[in-house]
């Protein structure tokens, strides 16, 4: 089968968390005999500021990590057909233009071959949703939804059967257990400050019980404004800017524990789904400590795979007990992988999109 995916970015993952999750499906894609092509901007907005940052060098860490994954760019609509011609299926990720999104669309209704899905893995169907309902959807077969609860959204919206629900995993052909060379020390976190939708929450469960469990803390990610940094150098952080993400698994080898900050409409408008980062860190194998989250579909065992603070202070106190024993880290670590191992990686999710694939595909029923 021939799958073209249209994504904001392949290239770039700096505050695009989306292209962690689609590289591995797409490598895993291939793996089980397909072709591939990812299809991005020219002038995309995490492309321009990785350029802006790194340059050419941010872009060689893709070519070095991920020479074996296709893609193109586009600029206008010219093109647009030669990019999904022989296509079985595309995908239409949920930050691409309105404009991208309505001419797949009317391709499908005038006749083209492939299925249609658009994939959405975030929060504006809740949080902002007249940005979704400026995407003409018309003629798109399914949606592919991060989680129970939006695609539950979509089937109020009268897409019923065709919310598909497609969690995100981790890619691990990249991120597995790392024997480092140096003793494993204080905590790391990895993400984006963005828009502030979890600030009070990093100082709760983060920032605040780093300091007082006395655990050095270092940070990774983009868009830190210049109070935030003021933030985490009062509580004793250390900000070690962007990191691509394929260097996340050596970072987390390098450290005893690392903690998951779910942004607030996850929590409230959209509980159930976690972000990638705890795949990946599970996949990895470090000790997890969750700030409140409802894993409402049981993705996950909280408590066995993963530590749960209901509260700053007993964020506090997991980690200490962290800090302090070992065999509650080497039995979450294990723990923890093992899940991931047996239901959460980007194998498992190519396998279930081929399903979802097969079952859109089938010939109708005819009535008895």
């Amino acid at each position: 089968m021939r799958i073209v995916w249209f994504t904001h970015s392949l290239r770039s993952c700096w505050n695009h968390g989306n292209a962690h999750f689609l590289r591995g499906v797409l490598r895993q894609l291939q793996a089980l005999g397909h072709e591939t092509l990812a299809c991005e901007p020219e002038d995309g907005w995490s492309l321009a500021n990785l350029m802006r940052d790194h340059g050419k060098g941010g872009l060689a860490v893709f070519q070095r990590d991920f020479p074996d994954l296709g893609w193109r760019s586009y600029a206008t609509r010219d093109g647009i057909a030669a990019l999904v011609q022989d296509a079985e299926a595309v995908v239409v990720h949920e930050w691409s233009e309105p404009w991208l999104v309505a001419e797949l669309g009317a391709m499908r209704r005038r006749g083209a071959p492939f299925t249609l899905l658009f994939h959405d893995t975030h929060h504006r169907a809740v949080s902002d949703p007249q940005a979704i309902h400026a995407f003409d959807l018309d003629g798109y077969d399914a949606v592919l939804a991060f989680g129970a609860t939006l695609a539950e959204v979509y089937r109020r919206w009268g897409w019923g059967d065709r919310a598909l629900v497609w969690h995100e995993a981790a890619d691990t052909s990249l991120f597995r257990p790392l024997s480092g060379a140096q003793p494993r020390d204080g905590l790391v976190w990895i993400g984006n400050w963005g828009d502030d939708e979890r600030g009070e929450e990093l100082e709760e469960f983060l920032l605040r019980p780093a300091r007082d469990a006395e655990l050095a803390l270092d940070i990774h990610g983009v868009r830190y404004p210049p109070e935030a940094l003021a933030t985490l150098a009062r509580y004793g952080a250390q900000y070690r800017g962007w990191l691509p993400n394929s260097a996340a698994p050596g970072i987390f080898a390098r450290h005893i524990a690392t903690v998951h900050v779910p942004r607030r409409h996850y929590t409230r408008a959209l509980p159930g789904i976690p972000t990638i980062r705890v795949f990946e860190s599970l996949a990895c194998g470090i000790p997890l400590l969750s700030a409140p989250w409802s894993d409402s579909e049981g993705l996950f065992t909280p408590g066995e795979d993963f530590l749960v603070a209901r509260n700053g202070a007993e964020a506090t106190r997991h980690l200490r007990a962290l800090r302090d024993d070992a065999a509650l880290r080497h039995a979450l670590a294990a723990r923890g992988l093992s899940t991931i191992r047996a239901r959460h990686t980007c194998l498992h999710r190519a396998r279930e999109l081929l399903g979802h694939l097969a079952r859109l595909r089938a010939p109708a029923e005819l009535p008895a």
